[in-house]
């Protein structure tokens, strides 16, 4: 593992460096690559690349990726899949997306993804994606004349589930949750270099089956919140992912391929005031086979700030090995339908063909009644507060033990309801006393 170095210097020098280029008006892709290839060089990995199936790291793409990743301990949409399996049971709408990310030169990955929580528990959710990373695979002879095309692709299919334990008003639950996948990686046969046909069966050789899993877990809780919400303004998440092995060699000798990218991640989200709200990874990646040779930790940040109920604005900074990543994109929600697009600048990002652009679309298809049911709980606990104050203690108790049966941890009509016998077992203390004085 190699050190991270004189990390604060190489970015205070990095902006001012970018400052300047911007002054002289000459920051163009070329540049910025330069200056961070630079600053970066000794950071490189030496065990990164060594690992199988690397279309796991590649995120789907749109909000998560214009936060910088930064997205365990925020996971406020669909996109949990792919950070924290906890955040299923937290998620507040059913949802369907589509996610497209232009990674590289000419790879892509497709992603579909669905999410909802039944509405009978309504803190236990299920979910699951599939996805698909592809890339032409051209093959040309001695003579340069093409002889093979094909798509070298890694598609991965996953299910979730997820629930939210002792979540209540006061402590939000402390979410857990597993996301089971199975992956294919499938290379295209290849021709014999001295006949050029293509050889039957070469490629399934190459191909490799896995199957791995994600745990996670979320909690909630209120911190120096500065606005009125429900909702609580921090999160702390911890999940590992892609704990599996994969199988090659299929058609010949079956054997472990490399292994998986499996990491350790921990992060946080942090919303003071309402508009703005502030999310960090920390990522550490690991080598099952050999603990020994994991790569060096990771970190990510964002930030997105909403500029109106339906838009917002989000920027990313990710620091991973010689190669920093600033993202930025939008969001822009409209009839139930949440856009992103990102965009994503580092040394791999290219002008022609343009890449390192991705987009998702959402579709929100409710809440299954939840907050219908959460108005009319506040509703029962509104008319159970007259009655206390009018001294109408059981009036009180019956209207508050209506909203329990609507939700059995709604701590405000649970405390109301022990206040209220407490008040009425104090008033015939009282009553008791005075008509003991009036006997004598």
């Amino acid at each position: 593992m190699k050190k991270m170095g004189n990390l604060p210097r190489k970015l205070t020098v990095l902006f001012f460096l970018i400052l300047l280029c911007s002054k002289a008006g000459a920051l163009t892709i070329t540049d910025v690559s330069s200056v961070l290839g630079d600053l970066f060089s000794s950071m490189t990995d030496s065990n990164e690349g060594t690992t199988s199936f690397r279309s796991l790291l590649v995120p789907f793409g749109g909000r998560t990726e214009s936060l910088g990743n930064a997205y365990t301990g925020l996971c406020d949409d669909i996109s949990y899949l792919r950070y924290n399996p906890a955040a299923g049971a937290i998620q507040k709408e059913t949802q369907i997306a589509l996610f497209h990310n232009a990674w590289i030169a000419d790879s892509k990955l497709e992603s579909l993804a669905f999410t909802t929580r039944f509405k009978n528990i309504p803190h236990l959710s299920y979910g699951g994606y599939i996805s698909c990373f592809y890339l032409p695979f051209t093959e040309y002879d001695f003579f340069g004349d093409r002889v093979a095309a094909n798509y070298y692709t890694e598609s991965i299919a996953a299910i979730n589930a997820s629930y939210n334990v002792l979540a209540g008003y006061d402590f939000k639950g402390l979410a857990s949750g597993i996301t089971v996948k199975a992956g294919w990686r499938g290379m295209p046969d290849y021709t014999d270099n001295e006949t050029g046909a293509i050889i039957a069966g070469s490629g399934i050789k190459q191909s490799a089956f896995a199957i791995m899993a994600d745990l996670g877990f979320m909690l909630q809780f209120n911190f120096l919140k500065f606005y009125s919400s429900r909702d609580p303004n921090v999160r702390i998440g911890f999940s590992a992912q892609n704990v599996g092995v994969a199988l090659t060699g299929f058609g010949d000798e079956i054997k472990l391929d490399d292994p998986l990218p499996t990491t350790v991640a921990a992060g946080i989200s942090v919303k003071l005031i309402k508009p703005i709200t502030v999310s960090a990874d920390f990522v550490q990646p690991l080598n099952l086979q050999n603990i020994n040779s994991y790569q060096i930790p990771y970190f990510n940040s964002g930030v997105s700030i909403q500029f109106a109920s339906f838009v917002s604005l989000l920027a990313g900074f990710s620091l991973k090995g010689a190669n920093p990543r600033i993202s930025t994109g939008f969001e822009f929600e409209v009839a139930k339908i949440r856009l992103n697009m990102n965009y994503t600048l580092d040394l791999t990002t290219s002008a022609a063909p343009v890449n390192r652009i991705s987009l998702s679309a959402k579709l929100l298809l409710g809440d299954k009644g939840r907050s219908v049911i959460d108005a009319q709980v506040d509703e029962y606990y509104q008319i159970g507060l007259k009655y206390y104050a009018d001294a109408k203690w059981e009036d009180a108790i019956l209207v508050w033990e209506e909203a329990i049966k609507l939700n059995k941890r709604f701590d405000p009509a649970i405390q109301g309801i022990q206040s209220a016998r407490y008040q009425i077992e104090m008033f015939q203390m009282i009553q008791d006393s005075l008509q003991l004085d009036q006997d004598y």
